[in-house]
């Protein structure tokens, strides 16, 4: 028989639904908030609240935000001529951490992955396609999918469909991390890397 309080494995069972969390880190966090001052635990439960109730989606760039449109896309100062095409939120901020970017951003939510049943229907790929009949200026779309096998097919598919319209298509260089040994880069990144070479 479970003796486990019905609130613990509540708590146990809705931290096991977030990605990358086990049963046993599920069951850490809910301990740890178990044994953490009441303020730590309400101050979380607000911290959700506001999550869900504060952001929304920017109608241009389909980036979180808590105005709309968001703070990049109202930025007069971007240069409005290139998009960068990126899969999730956290990309963006993987980009604007470098401060050498300046273009715009466009963000599709996930990637073409037929394994997990996610298809092109399933990503904001008709917004940027409208978004780019519309906007006028727009010379360059930078597609930043991962390097994998989904944001590679992702890639290939949004440059069929934007190459048509006369726009220059671009794809951010790939290969060896600074700091990597040949020795330990697998296949596909060498041949990126030897691609992707240049004069020094």
């Amino acid at each position: 028989m479970d003796t486990t309080p019905r609130a613990v494995t509540r708590l146990i069972d809705e931290f096991h639904r977030l990605p990358g969390i086990g049963p046993k880190t599920a069951q850490r966090l809910t301990f740890y908030l178990l044994r953490a001052p009441k303020e730590h635990a309400l101050s979380l439960a607000e911290a959700l609240t506001q999550l869900k109730d504060k952001i929304v989606t920017c109608a241009i760039c389909q980036n979180i935000a808590e105005e709309n449109p968001c703070a990049i896309c109202r930025d007069d100062v971007r240069d409005r001529s290139i998009i960068c095409v990126v899969e999730e939120p956290l990309d963006v901020l993987a980009l604007e951490r470098t401060r050498e970017y300046r273009g715009l951003y466009h963000v599709l939510h996930g990637a073409i992955s037929p394994v997990d049943g996610i298809g092109p229907e399933d990503l904001r790929v008709q917004e940027l396609l409208t978004r780019i009949r519309r906007e006028p200026g727009i010379t360059e779309i930078v597609l930043a999918t991962n390097p994998n096998l989904e944001g590679e097919a992702t890639a290939m598919y949004l440059e069929r469909l934007i190459k048509p319209l006369g726009i220059r298509v671009t794809r951010l260089a790939r290969g060896l991390p600074v700091g990597g040994d040949l020795e330990y880069a697998d296949e596909v990144t060498l041949i990126r890397a030897l691609e992707g070479r240049r004069e020094v």
